[in-house]
């Protein structure tokens, strides 16, 4: 019987004939890298050398590249084990393959000490691709050193809603956004280890992460949520996890729509699939034939039920090897062209590393307010200020991000308080967690500066810990007979009773919070708001008592020093936001963490404000600096391929800066046009000085797609361009989009 690759099926082994292969090489603990030695040097192709490992596997062999290696009694321990090793799939030693190696690191590496950068919603406030390329070089480098040559770093879900628990983990509201700086992080890690884009698809709440059904039209799904993760597929990701959630009633590893009729038919997506961990596969057999690959990270369903499918025919072996096929060629590819050179242990948490942490979080920190005091911006601070008072109960945390399966620890981290103290060494520093209220006050009235840091933590935000909620009947008769079944559901209930994570209660902060800045800027008038967290946080309550507010995100093991230069001067608040500040959480479409049945239009975040003619407290793309900058669209071309744009920017201050340059369309036959980011640039320009930007225009947000036919054409409307500094609301100096006929 002829298999799927063209060779010929022989007892419990998949053999392929000599006729089928230019090349072959023999069944020894040398096969994987003679495979990767000849692709590198161009005797074979990928697809060759996949068909003749494949042809060398055994049935128990071949069936094992779909799922986990270790046990599933390693459920309890999965936590603990994923910050000491990798979790490997499909290693076959007997051949030298050496398997899925995975490690999670959308902000750094998991295992061991490693190098923690700002979490992902921090460097998307860089706006800054080439940056965030380089910190996914750096990510990689560390995977690679820990023994992983597959990172599970590249997180573009769509920030629908900033309650969302893992909103940090994500790059934004914005599909243009979302998609280049993801495709970059994407280009940076692939030099070192194969790169797997999460969670495919819809995957934008965390408490019923599990069960949650998200109905979508077409518009919406194709127009909105998949933009960003092809332009990731078009950079070259090498694997793709699939979501927990339901889509139109599947469940995402069984959702051969999405996983296959989208992602390989439509978009030429040619890697492997695998699940999310535990509870994103539900079906053995019908996941392999929709597209999933690989069962992560323990041998569960699979294990069990595999090998019976193939025998009695309900599995055919066409399927089998279709998925093997995926998963070798990918892994032989990224071997025969990643960098030669191995990452050293020395690389992990180096000073190079470390300084690259310090520039992504300096470049993401977004200045939000900045009055006028005593005739002068509070910010940067005066270099010789001698009285400084720091207050708050994350002043002295190192706050790095939720605690779950992105966790990094670092081998030293920067607090708030430790980076004011290193920049302030002569001045005289107090220090209070704000719980006193009136202690707090009074050392604020004492103090020339007082700097009140608040915010979130890991018990606000996060991803959320497993209870007994979820059906655990997936996991199989044995695990639910015993104490493995006890043990899991028991630390999971210890766990949620010391870090709650999950999706926000509320857009504000905890109430006393919000108590201790009145009372410190009751105090003291020269007073500076820093805030700390993942997505928005309601300020309109008390931001009109402070004359400087600051987010400073979860800023990563040198969060503290970049905090430090950026208060004093040293560094310009770079950062512009990657979401909207609405006035009020009821501004924005509903949210309910409990849903088990979500329906995703395509209004949310700004553009929902926009639609609705309502203006936000602080809007998408919006930053300020410590100078002042023009621009001006000199002209642009635009068709349905794209395009581009030349912008004038100008400094018009007294020191040297930066600007985030943003190119918005909009149908401006709609009542209330709606902005449309198509491309953006950051560009640090001199005092004085102008400089003459061009800029590449995504035709993707003015396009929409049939459904039959899946062409995409020209969305109707008058539609218009315009250069701005933050998404706009006056559309006056805007320009048409596309050319015009006589």
């Amino acid at each position: 019987m002829e298999n799927a690759t063209g060779g010929v099926q022989s007892a419990g082994r998949v053999s392929m004939s000599d006729a089928a292969l230019p090349v072959a090489w023999a069944a020894s603990v040398h096969a994987f890298d003679d495979a990767v030695r000849a692709v590198r040097a161009g005797t074979v192709d990928a697809d060759t050398a996949s068909a003749q490992l494949v042809s060398l596997l055994t049935e128990k062999e071949l069936l094992g590249l779909l799922d986990g290696d270790s046990p599933r009694r390693l459920l309890p321990f999965i936590p603990a084990l994923l910050g000491r090793r990798p979790f490997v799939a499909g290693a076959v030693a007997r051949l030298g393959i050496p398997g899925i190696r995975f490690s999670d690191g959308a902000r750094g590496v998991v295992i061991g000490a490693a190098t923690a950068f700002p979490v992902t919603m921090a460097r998307a406030a860089t706006w800054d691709p080439e940056l965030e390329q380089r910190v996914g070089v750096a990510i990689g480098a560390e995977t690679r050193a820990r023994g992983a040559n597959y990172s599970a770093s590249v997180c573009v879900n769509l920030l629908r809603h900033p309650a969302w628990g893992r909103a940090q983990e994500c790059y934004g509201e914005d599909p243009v956004l979302v998609g280049q700086m993801g495709a970059a992080l994407t280009r940076g890690v692939r030099v070192h280890t194969m790169a797997c884009v999460k969670h495919f698809a819809l995957n934008s709440m965390e408490n019923e992460r599990f069960e949650v059904d998200v109905s979508v039209d077409d518009h919406a799904l194709h127009e909105v949520y998949l933009p960003h993760f092809k332009a990731v597929v078009d950079a070259g990701a090498d694997s793709v996890m699939s979501a927990y959630n339901r889509v139109r009633g599947e469940y995402m590893d069984v959702n051969r729509a999405l996983l296959t009729d989208v992602l390989r038919d439509e978009w030429g997506f040619t890697g492997f699939v695998t699940s999310d961990w535990v509870f994103g596969t539900h079906d053995a057999v019908a996941s392999l034939q929709a597209g999933m690959d690989v069962e992560m990270p323990l041998r569960m369903l699979r294990a069990r039920a595999l090998p019976a499918a193939l025998r009695n025919g309900q599995l055919d072996r066409e399927t089998v090897l279709r998925s093997a096929h995926r998963i070798l060629r990918t892994s032989i590819q990224h071997a025969a062209t990643r960098e030669q050179q191995e990452p050293a242990a020395a690389d992990i948490a180096s000073a190079p590393h470390r300084a690259l942490a310090l520039q992504a979080a300096a470049e993401s920190i977004v200045l939000l307010k900045n009055d006028m005091v005593d005739h002068a911006p509070l910010l940067p601070l005066a270099p010789d200020t001698r009285r400084l008072a720091v207050i708050g109960r994350l002043a002295d945390e190192a706050n790095l991000g939720d605690h779950g399966s992105s966790r990094v620890r670092p081998p030293s981290t920067v607090s708030p308080l430790q980076g004011l103290r290193e920049a302030f060494p002569a001045a005289l520093i107090t220090t209070a967690t704000g719980k006193d209220e009136d202690a707090a006050a009074a050392l604020a009235a004492q103090a020339e500066i007082a700097v009140v840091v608040v915010g979130l933590d890991q018990h606000d935000e996060g991803e959320s810990v497993v209870t007994g909620g979820v059906d655990v009947g997936i996991l199989g008769r044995a695990f639910n007979s015993g104490l493995s079944r006890r043990l899991f559901i028991g630390l999971a209930h210890l766990a949620a009773r010391f870090v709650r994570g999950g999706d926000r209660s509320s857009l504000e902060l905890r109430p006393s919070d919000a108590s201790l800045i009145r009372a410190v800027s009751a105090a003291n008038p020269r007073t500076v708001v820093v805030l700390i967290g993942g997505s928005a946080i309601v300020t309109d309550a008390w931001r009109d008592r402070v004359p400087a507010l600051v987010l400073a995100w979860y800023g990563g093991m040198e969060g503290g020093h970049a905090l430090a230069s950026m208060l004093t001067g040293d560094t310009e608040p770079g950062g512009r936001l990657p979401f909207v500040i609405p006035r009020d959480a009821a501004q924005l479409p509903p949210f309910d963490s409990a849903a088990k049945a979500v329906v995703y239009d395509d209004k949310w975040g700004q553009r929902h404000l926009d639609g609705q003619g309502i203006a936000p407290a602080f809007p998408f793309g919006f930053g300020l600096g410590y100078t002042t900058m023009t621009h001006e669209l000199l002209d642009h071309t635009f068709a349905d391929t794209g395009g581009s744009a030349r912008v004038l920017v100008t400094n018009t201050g007294d020191r040297d800066g930066s600007i985030v340059v943003q190119l918005y369309a909009a149908d401006l036959a709609a009542e209330h046009p709606v902005a449309q980011l198509l491309g953006f640039q950051k560009v640090t320009v001199q005092r004085g000085a102008s400089a003459t930007v061009q800029i590449a225009l995504d035709a993707g947000p003015t396009l929409q797609r049939d459904p039959i036919t899946r062409q995409w054409h020209p969305r109707s409307g008058e539609w218009a361009l315009l250069a701005a500094q933050h998404s706009p609301s006056n559309w006056t100096d805007a320009v048409p989009l596309r050319p015009t006929s006589d």
